[in-house]
């Protein structure tokens, strides 16, 4: 569904007011005062939080933030705070950064925290958005959509809740019983509850649920407000963080984006890393190429691999500025991507995707044949999507600045090959050829791309090889294409007096040197899209690379913990798998590297510290290596 931004409308009091749902946003008495006391207050914080590893509060509706940036300020000023603070908040209907510069000019005791969030303040599109603030010590999780489908996919055990929607009369939805029984499947052990509203189905609908509640003294001139805590159990509990070790180790398999992006996302919380690549350096295999791709590829019925692609495009872009921002270099240009229609059919059919969708038109529009023309500065073969906030990235760049901002937490074993891993005494030990021990951690993550087939890991993955060649072509300073365009193959804009085309795709084709009938096939796609472009260029006298692409059957990656074996029980379900201890992979990601690297980083990480997801329960789901056990791929079924 579309999201549909609110609108900054104030009541005659001068009040933020929703027209939509007929309510003001916060107490006339004052929104600070009100989260103040009602969210922070009736969750008895900064109390519970003191001490903890990481504390999750989850938020019923977003609107104009102050209940997070009350928050995030008084968490900057306890000097006993937790470690990591997660928020996670649902809005359906969230503000543009505009109107929340102009509503949060009115506090400006919390003008720092303001600022930090408006410069991360995703595009309005559906599903989760993840921040990441305070140098990653504070992380919020907006989900944009309906409250009940954003619940029921979040993946999180919540210590406090805050039910800030419009009030139950106005916006019965937020305040059901489906609601309250989600909250309560999200709570941790000694969970807590406070809402300013004190209704009497409010009040019912929770206790069916499972809270216990009481009434409490409540702000400016209501009367009473609503606190509350999951029944049956301990006010404080830290059964699950004391399952976790005190510091994480982890030893990754692999230096290309699948493992630099994993060591910076377990760095930043402060794991210590030990990577092992058989290359002298980073970046030496399938993400050694000059430019990559990194956007989305939507669908009509907006499928999971549309979700997907949106979200870790997104992320990995906002990733990219955070880079930017501590002063790491990553060679990459959010030019816009044109995605041309390879005839009327599909040129019809992407314009009925962009209109189905409804996403921001900075994000994806539809563009007839003269306007992508104009956009590209040169002449091509037809009109179709249009990512304007997309582009291209060279892997080198940002494999080097994951590992610089991974700091001191890292150890680099380059030119090591590892050749056999063991598990002994709750460590895995990586030993090299010549059967000398390389590291040992109790967690091993392999992010070796088509490497994993050369391990023993206990579960064959159906992953396979696909060799891809890129063609480097000479190009003129600001010559066009102006961005990077897409039909079949691809083409980048001139970057250092080159441009990147490409690439081919075969699967099990172990050649590792050049072809020309490759650099042939790469102009011929490149000719197809800019008509006339290829004129004057010589498939056997082009440069270009070869690399090759760990790909699953059914095109998604594969991130998670191994199944202890390669077989499941009949009707057996992922949650029921039986997991080789301390053991991941990130693998199969195919020919969108760049696409799924930071996301599944982040998401990878997240599970490993049992912290709350950055996806979807579905998406992840459908990325569960142990899923081919329960729905064995088809035969010779591979993807691009």
């Amino acid at each position: 569904m579309p999201i549909i931004p609110a609108r900054l409308e104030h009541s005659a009091d001068g009040v933020p007011y929703s027209s939509t749902f007929d309510d003001i946003y916060h107490s006339a008495d004052g929104a600070l005062g009100q989260a103040q006391h009602v969210f922070l207050a009736g969750n008895a914080l900064p109390e519970r939080w003191q001490g903890r590893e990481h504390f999750v509060i989850v938020e019923t509706g977003f609107g104009l933030g102050l209940n997070f940036l009350a928050t995030w300020a008084a968490w900057r000023a306890d000097p006993q705070r937790c470690k990591r603070l997660h928020f996670i908040s649902c809005e359906l209907h969230p503000f543009s950064t505009e109107d929340l510069a102009r509503v949060h000019a009115r506090w400006p005791q919390l003008a720092a925290q303001a600022d930090a969030l408006r410069a991360q303040w995703p595009a309005l599109t559906p599903g989760l958005h993840r921040l990441h603030l305070d140098n990653d010590q504070v992380t919020l999780t907006l989900y944009f959509g309906d409250a009940r489908e954003g619940l029921a996919q979040l993946l999180a055990r919540a210590d406090a809740f805050y039910l800030d929607g419009f009030s139950p009369a106005r916006n019965p939805e937020l305040w059901s019983a489906r609601i309250f029984h989600l909250l309560a499947r999200l709570a941790a052990p000694g969970a807590t509850l406070a809402t300013w509203s004190v209704a009497g189905e409010v009040r019912e609908g929770l206790r069916r649920a499972g809270f216990e509640v009481r009434k409490a003294a409540g702000f400016g001139g209501k009367r009473q407000m609503l606190c509350g805590i999951l029944a049956n159990s301990e006010t404080h509990s830290q059964t699950d963080e004391q399952a976790l070790p005190a510091r994480g180790h982890a030893l990754i398999v692999g230096a290309g984006l699948a493992g630099c992006s994993m060591a910076e996302r377990l760095a930043a919380r402060g794991w210590t890393i030990e990577l092992i690549d058989q290359a002298a350096g980073p970046a030496n295999g399938a993400s050694g190429n000059l430019a990559g791709v990194l956007r989305p590829l939507p669908s009509l019925d907006d499928n999971r691999m549309s979700r997907l692609t949106r979200a870790g495009t997104l992320h990995g872009w906002a990733h990219i500025a955070r880079l930017r921002a501590r002063g790491l270099a990553v060679q990459a240009d959010a030019c816009g991507v044109l995605h041309l229609a390879r005839d009327g059919a599909q040129a019809a059919k992407m314009q009925a995707v962009v209109e189905r969708l409804g996403l921001p038109a900075s994000h994806l529009s539809h563009v007839d044949t003269d306007a992508a023309a104009r956009i590209a500065g040169c002449t091509v073969a037809a009109g179709g999507w249009w990512f304007a906030d997309s582009g291209w990235v060279q892997p080198p760049s940002l494999c080097a600045a994951n590992l610089a901002a991974s700091g001191q937490s890292l150890h680099t074993h380059f030119g090591r090959k590892l050749a056999q891993l063991e598990r002994q005494g709750g460590l895995w030990h990586a030993y090299d050829d010549q059967h000398r021990l390389i590291a040992a951690a109790p967690v091993v993550i392999l992010a070796a791309g088509v490497g994993v087939l050369e391990l023993d890991t206990g579960m064959r993955l159906p992953v396979v090889s696909a060799r891809g060649q890129v063609s480097l072509l000479p190009a003129a300073s600001a010559s066009p294409p102006r961005v990077v365009v897409c039909r079949g193959g691809y083409v980048s804009p001139e970057i250092d007096g080159l441009r990147c085309a490409g690439a081919t795709f075969d699967v099990d084709d172990s050649e590792p040197a050049l072809r020309a009938r490759d650099h042939a096939d790469n102009l011929g796609k490149l000719e197809a899209m800019l008509p006339g472009f290829t004129h004057g260029l010589d498939a056997t006298a082009l440069r270009g690379r070869v690399g090759f692409r760990p790909a699953s059957p059914d095109r998604l990656p594969m991130i998670g913990a191994l199944p202890a074996d390669g077989t499941a029980a009949p009707r057996a379900e992922l949650a029921g798998l039986a997991r080789q201890a301390g053991l991941h992979v990130l693998s199969g990601y195919g020919a969108r590297g760049l696409v799924w690297t930071t996301l599944a980083a982040e998401s990878l990480a997240s599970a490993l510290c049992a912290e709350p997801l950055p996806l979807e329960r579905d998406l992840w789901e459908a990325l569960d290596p142990g899923r081919f056990l329960l729905r064995p791929p088809r035969p010779g079924r591979t993807a691009e």
